[in-house]
């Protein structure tokens, strides 16, 4: 009796991965395509960087980067302003979205549901990177520790969002016992500075947020360093990710890999906005390595990639 055919993308492995990706060589990602038919080879790149603040000041930001990585691939690069990480992970999975970075909790799901390829991220001068998540308040709003936020109201980002959602809900869960929507009312406010200007402003009792966002609306003079009382601060998590879609052709993957690490920083408009948060130059990373706790984190919280 004939054992039943089982097709090529039904056999390959995939762990994590949606069902329209293999990944052979177990490092987590979605492999190329086995056929050159499956290549991508878009006329023009679409860039987009994760909406964690407004995406208005970030396409100058992003400007001189974008010009190299245009002279180096030798395609016209556009930016893409997403306005919220569904957006931007369901663009990539479209096919509409070919290089971008991904914000740290919405990574995981970018890899696994859209082909999201990371290799790179931020890092100080030295190599050291990432960042924490802080509960923050106001001086006056009579909340001093974490377990003074039961029955008070707390504001999340996203629910994608590693230090905007899934660590702070971990953590005030396994360190304080407080779960949210039982001991303290949960809000979202969409992004990270949203967040803060609510605090600040009085609209949340809390926040959850990243405190390199802090750092950078700090340094722009938006917010000042006495409208905040830190609760608690977190240990150091993996930054946004930086990568390409998995199906881009490899010669145009090679040279997007190319102009990240070739890029000059020195007196650009990337390092005088990310230098803000210690940051200043790109370096490798891997999916595998590299986001192994936001992983943890998820299990903790029950995240699943799937997609939808």
């Amino acid at each position: 009796m004939l054992a039943p055919l089982i097709s090529a993308a039904e056999a390959c492995p995939r762990g994590d991965l949606d069902a329209r990706y293999c990944d052979a060589d177990n490092d987590l990602v979605a492999d190329l395509p086995t056929s050159p038919d499956g290549y991508l080879h878009p006329r023009a790149l679409v860039f987009a960087y994760t909406p964690v603040e407004d995406p208005a000041v970030y396409r100058d930001v992003w400007s001189g980067f974008l010009d190299h990585l245009a002279a180096v691939t030798g395609l016209r690069v556009i930016f893409f302003p997403v306005q919220s990480n569904a957006a931007q992970i369901e663009a990539m999975r479209s096919g509409r979205l070919h290089v971008a970075g991904f914000n740290t909790g919405s990574t995981p799901l970018a890899v696994n549901c859209a082909g999201f390829s990371p290799f790179t991220m931020m890092a100080a001068a030295d190599d050291s990177f990432g960042y924490e998540m802080e509960l923050i308040t106001r001086p006056d709003s009579g909340i001093s520790t974490p377990q003074d936020l039961r029955g008070r109201n707390l504001a999340f980002s996203s629910p994608t969002s590693n230090s905007g959602f899934k660590a702070p809900s971990a953590i005030l869960e396994a360190e304080f016992g407080l779960i949210r929507d039982r001991d303290f009312t949960a809000a979202f406010s969409g992004k990270h500075d949203n967040t803060i200007l609510g605090v600040i402003n009085r609209d949340y009792d809390a926040g959850a947020v990243a405190n390199s966002v802090k750092q950078r609306m700090l340094a722009r003079g938006i917010i000042h360093a006495e409208d905040l009382r830190i609760l608690y601060r977190s240990q150091t998590f993996p930054t946004t990710a930086y990568g390409h879609v998995y199906n881009l052709a490899p010669e145009i993957a090679a040279r997007v890999r190319e102009a990240f690490r070739t890029f000059d920083w020195e007196g650009s408009r990337l390092k005088a906005e990310f230098n803000k948060s210690g940051e200043e130059k790109f370096i490798p990373v891997t999916y595998k390595e590299h986001w192994s706790l936001i992983r943890q984190i998820d299990a903790a919280n029950g995240v699943t990639y799937s997609c939808r």
